[in-house]
């Protein structure tokens, strides 16, 4: 791996799970940016038609998402967590596009969503699944 793909996938990745962490934590919680608890994040989960306990859920799947990455080895549980953010992301774009929202609201989705696509492609080799082939030869 060249030092600027080694660059490209730790700025990616780092930017990726600190985004993933403080929505997560603040999904988890159910609070707001100011420290008041409960809404926007509640208001806008309920506006996009899901339940508000999906909060919970979604920031359980984000942090142990976040963990899964920064470990060392587990490229399994590794790709697995490149695909909940992959599916989580672009959810979420597809639930603020069919309500109608403007692009700054799908922004933030997008983000996650093309970091977590540069994340997976740079990622180191010692990250990555091997196939079954190769690890016999």
């Amino acid at each position: 791996m060249t030092k600027r793909n080694k660059i490209i996938y730790w700025i990616a990745t780092i930017w990726l799970c600190l985004g993933m962490t403080a929505t997560g934590l603040s999904q988890l919680f159910k609070v707001q940016s100011d420290g008041a608890v409960a809404p926007p994040g509640v208001y806008g989960i309920q506006y996009l038609g899901y339940p508000v306990y999906f909060l919970t859920i979604l920031g359980i799947w984000k942090i142990l998402g976040v963990i899964a990455l920064l470990v060392p080895r587990f490229p399994l549980v590794k790709e697995w967590a490149y695909a909940g953010f992959f599916f989580l992301t672009s959810g979420a774009i597809f639930s603020h596009v069919a309500k109608g929202n403007p692009v700054a609201e799908i922004l933030p989705s997008l983000l996650l969503l093309v970091l977590t696509v540069v994340s997976w492609y740079f990622r180191p080799a010692n990250r990555k699944l091997v196939p079954a082939a190769q690890q016999q030869g």
